[in-house]
């Protein structure tokens, strides 16, 4: 079950932080794997800050907070 919530979770994160960084869209797998990724970036970055998330919503927001960032690095690097 807990692997259900995790993926629910991503895709939820994916398809939030594309709406917020306003690209293309990816799909459901391309939302939930960048959803996924960005759920550790997020983590290690909440981590970094001193922050801690409790609850389905806050690892939501830390998992597109990370995805956003990955949607970010990765719309600069397609423009190098």
């Amino acid at each position: 079950m807990h692997l259900f919530w995790f993926l629910i979770v991503g895709v939820v994160a994916g398809w939030l932080a594309g709406l917020l960084i306003k690209g293309e869209g990816f799909g459901l797998l391309g939302d939930m794997l960048i959803g996924i990724i960005g759920a550790y970036i997020g983590g290690y970055l909440f981590g970094v800050l001193g922050l801690s998330v409790h609850g389905m919503l806050g690892n939501i927001i830390m998992a597109t907070a990370g995805a956003s960032a990955l949607l970010l690095v990765v719309r600069l690097l397609k423009r190098i």
